[in-house]
C-alpha cells in the first residue's frame, strides 16, 4: 500500500522504525536480527500501518537494510519502507538499489540526504549523486513508482541556520515529489505546533507524521539531545534530574511523559503516530496501551 493510501484515513495510524543490529559476524548478526523479531512480535500486535529501517551512514548497513525489510515482508506480513541516502552513491548505485526494492514488492521509500560515513564530519557530495534530499527524491519519483516520504525537523536541523530556513528546505521536498512527512523526535509538543504553522504558511499540505521516542534511560536522552538538538520542557528535566540514578523511574516518568504527549498530538488530530522503538518493545508497548487506543486506526 502506497503512503498516499496508508495516510488516506478517518484515523491516524502508527508506525514504527527500527535499524539493523550491529554485529562482528554473520551468526552474530543473525542471532541479533532474531532477537529484534521477537520485539517486533510483540509491536506487530499494533497493527502498524508500517516499519521503516534505517540505512547506516555511508550506506553501512545497506544489505542488512533490504534482508530485514524483505524478512518483514515475508515473516511478519508488516509493510517495510526501507530508508535511502545520498552517501556514497551514485545515480547508478541508487538505480541499482531502487530497482532492488521494487522488486520485492516494496511500496515507499523514505529518502533522506543522511549523514557522513563514521569519523567524517562534514557531508560530501557523492561523484554522480546528489547533495540534497530534494535531489534524491525528484531523481525517485522519476525513475521509479515508490511512494517517498522525507524527514522533517520540528526544531530545525543540526545544520541549518533557522527554522525558516529549515522550512524552505522542507517544502523544496515536498516540491519534488515527497508524500509524507516524518519527523525527527522531540519532546516540547510547543516546538511541533509552531513547526506546523510554519509549513502551513509554506502551503506544505502533505501529512506531518510526528517522531515519538519513549525515554527510557537518563543517558538515552543525554545522548539524543547531543545528536539531535531537541529540548526537554522544563519540567520533564527537572524530573529526570532528580531521578537520573533510579533506572525503574525514569522508564516509568518517559513512558508517561510519552503517553500525554501522544494523546495530546491525537487531540490535535494528526495522520499518524510514527515510534521510535530503538529496537526494544517495552516502553513504546506500554505507551500504545496508555494512550487513546480508540483514536487510532486498526
Amino acid at each position: 500500500m502506497k503512503l498516499k493510501e496508508i495516510y488516506n484515513s478517518n484515523k491516524p495510524v502508527i508506525s514504527f522504525e527500527i535499524f539493523p543490529p550491529k554485529a562482528q559476524t554473520a551468526d552474530e548478526l543473525s542471532v541479533k536480527i532474531n532477537e529484534l523479531f521477537l520485539e517486533l512480535n510483540v509491536l506487530a500486535k499494533f497493527n502498524p500501518a508500517f516499519v521503516s529501517v534505517t540505512y547506516g551512514a555511508g550506506g553501512s548497513t545497506r544489505e542488512a537494510t533490504l534482508d530485514i525489510v524483505i524478512k518483514l515482508k515475508k515473516e511478519l506480513k508488516i509493510q517495510p519502507m526501507p530508508h535511502f541516502t545520498c552517501v556514497g552513491s551514485s545515480r547508478g548505485n541508487i538505480i541499482e538499489y531502487l530497482r532492488s526494492i521494487e522488486e520485492a514488492g516494496i511500496d515507499n521509500i523514505l529518502a533522506l540526504r543522511g549523514d557522513p560515513p563514521k569519523g567524517e564530519t562534514c557531508f560530501v557530495k557523492p561523484v554522480d549523486g546528489f547533495g540534497y534530499a530534494n535531489e534524491l527524491v525528484e531523481f525517485i519519483k522519476a525513475n521509479t513508482n515508490l511512494g517517498i516520504a522525507v524527514a522533517g525537523y520540528p526544531e530545525c536541523h543540526t545544520e541549518c541556520c533557522s527554522l525558516e530556513a529549515d522550512v524552505e528546505n522542507l517544502k523544496k521536498k515536498v516540491d519534488s515529489g515527497a508524500e509524507v512527512i516524518i519527523t525527527q523526535v522531540f519532546y516540547d509538543n510547543k516546538s511541533w505546533f509552531n513547526f506546523l504553522e510554519k509549513t502551513q504558511q509554506k502551503d506544505i499540505n502533505i501529512p506531518i507524521i510526528p517522531g515519538i521516542l519513549p525515554i527510557t534511560a537518563f543517558s538515552q536522552i543525554e545522548r539524543i539531545i547531543g545528536l539531535s538538538g531537541c529540548k526537554l520542557p522544563e519540567s520533564l528535566s527537572q524530573k529526570l534530574e532528580k531521578f537520573k540514578d533510579d533506572k525503574e523511574a525514569i522508564k516509568q516518568i518517559g513512558v508517561e511523559f510519552a503517553t500525554n504527549q501522544v494523546n495530546e498530538l491525537l487531540d490535535s488530530e494528526v495522520s499518524g503516530i510514527h515510534f521510535y522503538p530503538l529496537n526494544k518493545s517495552t516502553a513504546v508497548k506500554a505507551v500504545l496501551e496508555n494512550i487513546k487506543i480508540n483514536s487510532l486506526s486498526v
